[in-house]
């Protein structure tokens, strides 16, 4: 079969392949992201399709094997990612006695952050509580660049207070 030949049946198939694939994925991004990749492994080895093969079997099998080999892949990295956060949690439990020092310069921050106005004060905390800047947003109604800014205004005022 010539390279012509081969594309054209291969763009011939490309609606046909993006069905499969959403019945693999389940997602209209990653089903094209699916056909994609297999169109592309189909172009890169199209020198091992034999002829008197079924082309339309052939690209589908690599799709499918696509498909597995993605998906066995992110179990991988998924459990990588898992172990990392339940180290991660276990580090954040642990702590550390308070010494005096340590007391009285927590004091120190904390009646800073008491002198704070509250449109700096209360986008730093929640920052600090572990709230995202889009969440921050929502939760005040204001914009994200605006709680980037108050946090940074934030920042920088509590330096000039506690040096």
């Amino acid at each position: 079969m010539s390279s012509v030949e081969f594309s054209r049946q291969l763009v011939d198939l490309r609606n046909p392949l993006f069905y499969f694939a959403l019945s693999l994925t389940h997602d209209r991004d990653d089903a094209s992201d699916l056909v994609q990749e297999s169109m592309l492994r189909a172009l890169t080895y199209s020198d091992k399709f034999r002829e008197n093969t079924d082309f339309k079997a052939w690209i589908y099998t690599i799709m499918k094997n696509t498909f597995i080999n993605a998906h066995r892949r992110n179990k991988r990295t998924g459990r990588v990612m898992e172990h990392v956060d339940r180290v991660r949690q276990q580090a954040s439990l642990v702590e550390t006695p308070a010494t005096s020092e340590s007391k009285i310069r927590m004091s120190e921050i904390n009646g800073a952050l008491g002198r704070l106005d509250d449109i700096f004060r209360t986008p730093f905390q929640m920052h600090h509580d572990g709230y995202k800047y889009n969440e921050i947003a929502d939760e005040l109604s204001i914009p994200v660049g605006t709680v980037k800014s108050r946090i940074h205004q934030a920042r920088q005022r509590l330096m000039g207070m506690l040096s």
